[in-house]
């Protein structure tokens, strides 16, 4: 019996991390097919280099498959880790590569859950954690895949298939996330906000109080 949640096509796993960031720039990339480069998108694009290359390495009985490919049927994701660490006593783990500090991002922590998810459903074997590894800082920081973690993939796929379905553009959100955004000249949160309050200002000047 198939136990898959629907039957729609996959989604892609960086869909999650997208939408979990900022529903409107998920929309753009993946329903409008609109992309951008911005300094932050080059350096990501720069610190992937070394993992976008499918191979493996082995050190000290470790080993460290790069750019694997993994899905899941049950979700209906598809996607690739940036690198997945086998470990002898049978201990898979999967590690994400960001550029920046490091720091605590939810979007970031979803997308490796889901990896995580793949992984079990591909192997059969728990993925209890996994790691960020954030290039400036040249550090990991380590994610618990809890229970927790997991309910937020299975909302975020259900909320990415809702938005794929419907196939409408977001309100802009115009606040902090804006600037580190690639797509911010495409979105044009200010613009749109400025329209909203214009509107808002003219409803206030030809509403008379009774």
């Amino acid at each position: 019996m198939n136990n898959r949640l629907d039957n729609d096509d996959p989604i892609m796993l960086s869909a999650l991390q997208h939408y979990s960031y900022c529903p409107r720039q998920c929309a753009l990339i993946h329903v409008e097919q609109a992309f951008d480069e911005n300094v932050h998108t080059m350096r990501g694009n720069a610190v992937h280099q070394r993992v976008d290359e499918p191979g493996f390495e082995s050190f000290e009985g470790v080993r460290s498959e790069k750019a694997l490919p993994v899905w899941s049927e049950r979700l209906g994701l598809i996607g690739k880790c940036d690198v997945v660490e086998f470990y002898p006593d049978g201990r898979i783990y999967p590690v994400e590569y960001k550029h920046g500090k490091k720091r605590a991002k939810a979007h970031d922590d979803i997308q490796l859950a889901a990896q995580a998810i793949c992984l079990e459903e591909m192997t059969g074997k728990p993925v209890t954690h996994g790691a960020i590894y954030h290039h400036t800082s040249r550090r990991r920081r380590e994610v618990a895949i809890t229970e927790a973690l997991r309910r937020q993939v299975e909302e975020t796929v259900a909320a990415v298939r809702a938005l794929l379905a419907s196939g409408t553009l977001p309100p802009p959100v115009n606040d902090a996330r804006c600037k580190e955004c690639s797509l911010k000249e495409i979105c044009q949160p200010q613009a749109l906000a400025d329209k909203t309050h214009q509107h808002e200002l003219l409803d206030e000047l030809f509403n008379v109080d009774e």
